[in-house]
This record gives structure tokens, C-alpha cells and sequence, in this order.
């Protein structure tokens, strides 16, 4: 069941997965499932892989997803960019490449997980550590999760309270929902 004024929890993690271990489709399932159970709504950057397990999870579970694209409108989305709009109730059209794509996307959600990833997710991450976001490294069997901790451990002028580390997605989705609590109430 979707709440009145839900959270939204961005999923951010690689299209291509081959680098991502034999159990992150899986991890990711879990994080979509538990997204909705939840009552949030899950946001994404439209794309395969990672962020779109996620999404047909929490679509399987009674969950609101929504998609942010860099395309400007459906066929840029599918013939251009070579996206999916499977399990996503609203596809945002930014028209802004995937630069400016991925800002609008982490801008919108109140909290942003980060899975197995590359560069993209990279860049997602380091948008949403500068706009102070409370981030969710979900910790795996990739690399991902280190390459973050070495990227936090390079900026000590920010809050880290806001970055939460676990191994379990359903544990790690209650907690950003109670830190985005105490954010919000502050």
C-alpha cells in the first residue's frame, strides 16, 4: 500500500550485469520487493539490469514506480537510447542526456541505494553525496560497494551520517526510511 506522501527511494545500479556476481538479479528483487512492501515508491533511471529488477519486484508487489529517461520523448527513449519502459507506471521524458537525467532522478528521491554498478552509478552516487541525499550502499558481491567507501573517505567536509552500509536490502530499506524520517523532521 502507497501512503499518502510516500518516500521516494531511487535504485541506482549497472544495465549490464555480467560484472555484478551470480546473485544481484536476486539482491535486487529483494530491494524492489521491499521498496514497495514498504510503502515507497520507487524511482529509477529507466534503464536494464539492476534498477529494472528492482522495478518489476516492487511492480509485482503492489508498488508505484517511476522512470526518469534522458530521452525527450518514447521512441528517443527506445530506439535511441535502447531503453525499456517495462515496469514503470510513469516514464519522466527529461530530454537532458544522461547527465542531467541522473540529476533530476536523484533530486526527486528522498533517498538513493546503490547496488553493483560502474561509471553511471558512480555518477549518480557523487550527484546525490553532493546534494546531501541519505544514501544506502547496499554492500554485495561486487565491487561497487568499495569503490564508494573510498570515494566518501575523500571528502571528509560532508555529512556521513546520512550514508548507511548493509548487507541485507530489506534491513537496508528500513533503515533509510527511518533516516529519512529523522531528516525530515529535523
Amino acid at each position: 500500500m502507497i501512503h499518502k506522501n510516500p518516500i521516494k527511494i531511487c535504485v541506482s545500479g549497472a544495465r549490464d550485469t555480467s560484472i555484478c556476481g551470480t546473485d544481484a538479479l536476486d539482491i535486487a528483487s529483494r530491494l524492489g520487493q521491499s521498496i514497495a512492501e514498504n510503502g515507497c515508491v520507487l524511482t529509477t533511471g529507466a534503464v536494464q539490469g539492476f534498477p529494472l529488477w528492482a522495478a518489476k519486484s516492487a511492480k509485482q508487489s503492489g508498488g508505484l514506480t517511476i522512470g526518469f529517461s534522458p530521452a525527450a520523448n518514447a521512441h528517443e527513449h527506445t530506439e535511441v537510447f535502447r531503453l525499456s519502459a517495462d515496469y514503470q507506471d510513469l516514464i519522466v521524458y527529461t530530454g537532458f542526456g544522461v547527465s542531467g537525467c541522473d540529476l533530476l532522478l536523484t533530486r526527486s528521491s528522498d533517498a538513493v541505494i546503490f547496488g553493483c554498478g560502474r561509471v553511471g552509478t558512480v555518477h549518480e552516487f557523487a550527484g546525490a553525496f553532493q546534494e546531501g541525499k541519505v544514501l544506502g550502499i547496499l554492500e554485495g558481491n561486487w565491487n561497487t560497494d568499495d569503490l564508494l567507501k573510498e570515494i566518501i573517505a575523500l571528502d571528509v567536509s560532508r555529512n556521513h551520517d546520512l550514508i548507511i552500509f548493509d548487507k541485507d536490502p530489506h534491513r537496508l530499506v528500513e533503515r533509510i526510511i527511518k533516516k529519512v524520517h529523522e531528516v525530515s523532521s529535523i
